[in-house]
């Protein structure tokens, strides 16, 4: 793919990301006043993913033409997610509640409720939105944007058929998605930082959080050890032969689930990027069972982590906040439906007296999927990413109902 971006070798690209990584780190654990002073406000991982958005706005790197994200996404955010949850205690997960589940649903009636009264609301600015069933009529783009927001790529492309889609409207709906999405990320992001206080000021019960965090602390403190290479290498063939097998299976049943089971596409069972994701998930549950969930102590989660951050980079690599510009009213109705969204969550959130854990979590498994689910998760602690994880499959086999729920409502409000 041609591009007038500085830099189009993935290799110089990954150089420039893993600086940029490594200057936060080293700067975050700086004991010099100002660096202190800066990081109590700006959050490390916000700024490992805000740093790269620059990039591809000013033009130095075209996150686009870039393939980084897809091999971030394809090959360390599995091998990130055995790593993760092969430690993991399911029983202590468990333990977390019902709230957790009840956010993440409250997220789904959040875009739901959202599309529609975001283009009724921004009608009132531009009544040429409403109306107009041709294929590029802006509720039928909103389809796309309710499958990308409740599932995932592979929900969004299911409301492209049922709704007939054009492309123009698309393509339009692509860029509100990818900018709004991860703007919401970023507060997100931030708010994690503030999880504390923001709890300790809603009265939230966080007591079964904090307790899978201390089990999880006190565990490293009675067995950690500086790991070896054999250690290391141990944890790499753990993390990179899972993907491997993940990738294999996957190649075999999303063509296989297509080919013979078409309206399995409802569910995201033809999806390669599904099973991958499942797979990996299950096969990490089995390790946790296993002798295997004993290379935690040797760092297992730390490589996890590394890849997590690569992955956070690359993510904001495909952020272009001049695009906003180009379509202000389509993102406008993309702020508004967001706000309705977050809106509800923290209206429940409060009434329940759930913590901010499970509004985060809950939200970006539906608006992020499993490429950035966990990220959040791990934001509030490495422990808790396996519930972004499982709330984002449940988020994908949910995707195409609600998608489809919505899209009925967009029609009825277009009228």
């Amino acid at each position: 793919m041609t591009t007038s971006a500085m830099v189009s070798n993935d290799a110089t690209a990954l150089g420039i990301l893993a600086v940029i990584l490594g200057f936060v780190f080293y700067t975050s654990s700086s004991t010099h006043p100002f660096w202190q002073k800066f990081y109590k406000y700006i959050p490390a991982l916000l700024l490992c993913y805000f740093l790269p958005s620059l990039l591809n706005t000013f033009g130095v790197i075209d996150g686009h033409a870039s393939q980084l994200y897809f091999v971030a996404s394809r090959y360390l955010l599995p091998a990130c997610l055995v790593l993760l949850i092969l430690s993991v205690d399911l029983k202590a997960i468990l333990s977390l509640g019902p709230k957790a589940v009840i956010m993440f649903l409250t997220g789904t009636l959040g875009i739901v409720i959202g599309g529609p009264i975001a283009l009724l609301s921004v009608s009132m600015i531009d009544p040429s939105l409403l109306g107009g069933n041709g294929p590029d009529a802006v509720w039928r783009g909103m389809t796309t944007l309710a499958g990308s927001w409740i599932g995932g790529g592979a929900n969004q492309a299911a409301m492209k058929e049922i709704y007939e889609v054009g492309g123009e409207i698309f393509s339009v709906m692509v860029t509100v998605d990818v900018i709004v999405a991860n703007i919401w990320m970023a507060v997100l992001l931030f708010m994690a930082s503030k999880a504390k206080e923001i709890d300790a000021r809603t009265g939230a019960d966080t007591t079964a959080i904090e307790a899978l965090k201390e089990k999880v602390e006190k565990y490293h403190a009675e067995n950690s050890r500086i790991p070896s290479l054999r250690d290391i290498m141990l944890i790499v063939a753990v993390g990179f032969g899972v993907t491997g097998f993940a990738h294999f299976a996957a190649d075999f049943l999303g063509p296989f689930f297509e080919a013979n089971y078409p309206w399995t596409e409802d569910y995201s069972l033809t999806s390669k990027f599904f099973w991958l994701v499942v797979i990996v998930t299950t096969i990490g549950l089995g390790l946790s069972f296993s002798p295997v969930r004993h290379l935690e102590a040797s760092g297992a989660s730390k490589i996890a982590s590394a890849f997590l951050y690569i992955l956070v980079a690359t993510i904001g690599l495909h952020m272009d906040v001049s695009k906003v510009m180009d379509t202000p009213i389509y993102f406008l109705i993309g702020i508004v439906w967001m706000l309705v969204h977050a809106g509800l969550m923290l209206l429940v959130a409060k009434l329940i007296k759930a913590p901010l854990f499970y509004m985060a979590v809950g939200s970006q498994a539906n608006v992020g999927g499993a490429a950035s689910a966990p990220v959040v998760a791990a934001a509030f602690h490495p422990a808790l990413a396996p519930v972004g994880v499982l709330l984002a499959v449940f988020g994908y086999a949910l995707g195409t109902y609600m998608a489809w729920l919505c899209g009925q409502l967009l029609q009825i409000v277009a009228a």
